[in-house]
């Protein structure tokens, strides 16, 4: 098994959300670190850690990024980052897994599942070695407390309660 670290300059971890029931928004946080010790053929048995600094969200707007980062959602102040810890890896295919660990937001732990695609490895200008993975999964905000919403006069509510995360991330050895 080797070590790996995430790029971040080369990932992105990023979210949607339905808004009035009709639209989404979409957003990303900038800041984390992610540790993957495996057989990169292989994610079975890998050691899967995510760190995401919560106040590195970003919407396009700073409003709604402050709101966000507010005791109404997060509470970035006390609770400054959104962790995962991966429990169980299964394989699908030789490309495709099943992922399977804790997700902490909110001082709230539940268990996420996310399907994960090996996007295959090659080797950058430097001579360094990476491997790429994609991955998606969702989960219900109200499951970590994160329970703010506001009532539309037409009828229904302002954010959904399904949040779909995507992964896109590069990894160099550590």
């Amino acid at each position: 098994m080797k070590k790996w670290t995430v790029d971040a300059a080369h990932s992105e971890i990023g979210f949607s959300v339905k808004h009035m029931m009709v639209s989404k928004v979409k957003g990303s946080f900038a800041s984390y670190d992610a540790t993957v010790e495996a057989d990169e053929t292989d994610l079975q048995g890998a050691l899967i850690d995510f760190k995401v600094d919560v106040a590195s969200i970003n919407t396009n707007n700073e409003d709604r990024d402050n709101h966000l980062r507010s005791a109404d959602f997060f509470d970035a102040e006390q609770h400054p980052h959104i962790t995962f810890n991966a429990n169980e890896i299964v394989k699908k295919n030789d490309e495709e897994y099943e992922l399977t660990g804790d997700l902490t937001m909110k001082g709230v732990t539940r268990p996420a599942t996310f399907e994960v695609e090996y996007g295959g490895k090659g080797v950058n200008p430097w001579g360094v070695e990476v491997v790429a993975f994609s991955g998606e999964g969702k989960v219900n905000r109200k499951d970590f407390g994160l329970t703010w919403n506001q009532t539309l006069e037409t009828g229904g509510v302002l954010v959904g309660e399904d949040i779909k995360i995507t992964l896109e991330l590069q990894a160099n050895p550590a």
